[in-house]
């Protein structure tokens, strides 16, 4: 169990934080239009080299975080309420995403397709206050532990989950942009939904400690 359900948990969080369209996934979809499928398969592993570091360093903020309490507490209040109004703003405020065309993203250099997925990566913050959060909340509920085992697999989840996200990006983005098309225009409810699980849950918890 100690490895099992840290990767799978792993494997999750970062399908569901990748999966909307971002600067990483949309490049590689673009690098492969543009320079074939070798070339974006190299980016992405470039790319996930950096992930694997995000997220490491990650898990081991978050165990420093998880052995004070106060701020374990203090963390599920605060993630409670963001949790709470992004889900009330995607289900209802947010606009329809609007998908940029491919020619707008402009690929300078050809050269190392690997050292530009690690740049990209690197400029992405996003990661690291996200994978804190996963792991303590994991943490709360018992499903992960501190320990090397838990703490390896947890990360190399990610990393697999960021590999079939940033894959299928590259082998059907393109292909089949009319049904990605559809998918974004219900990306919102779906993101929705799935913040206002994750609000119920970190409520269930918040509730469990003070009584």
């Amino acid at each position: 169990m100690n490895v099992i359900l840290p990767l799978f948990s792993g494997f999750i969080a970062a399908v569901i934080g990748i999966l909307p369209p971002g600067l990483i996934n949309m490049t590689a979809a673009k690098v492969d239009f543009t320079d074939g499928r070798k070339r974006a398969m190299v980016f992405v592993l470039g790319a996930l080299i950096v992930i694997f570091f995000q997220t490491y360093i990650s898990v081991i903020f978050a165990q420093y975080i998880n052995n004070h309490q106060e701020i374990v507490v203090l963390l599920r209040e605060i993630g409670l309420v963001i949790f709470s109004i992004l889900s009330v703003y995607f289900l209802f405020f947010a606009k329809k995403p609007k998908l940029k065309s491919q020619d707008s993203l402009h690929l300078k250099s050809k050269r190392s397709r690997f050292f530009m997925g690690m740049l990209i990566s690197a400029i992405n913050f996003f990661p690291i206050p996200y994978y804190v959060f996963v792991s303590v909340t994991l943490a709360s509920f018992n499903i992960f532990t501190f320990n090397p085992i838990s703490i390896y697999s947890l990360v190399f989840g990610v990393v697999l989950g960021s590999f079939l996200v940033f894959y299928l990006y590259v082998l059907f983005f393109n292909k089949m942009k009319s049904k990605t098309d559809y998918f974004m225009q219900n990306m919102n409810k779906i993101i929705g939904i799935i913040t206002g699980i994750v609000a119920l849950f970190t409520l269930y918890n918040v509730v469990k400690y003070h009584l």
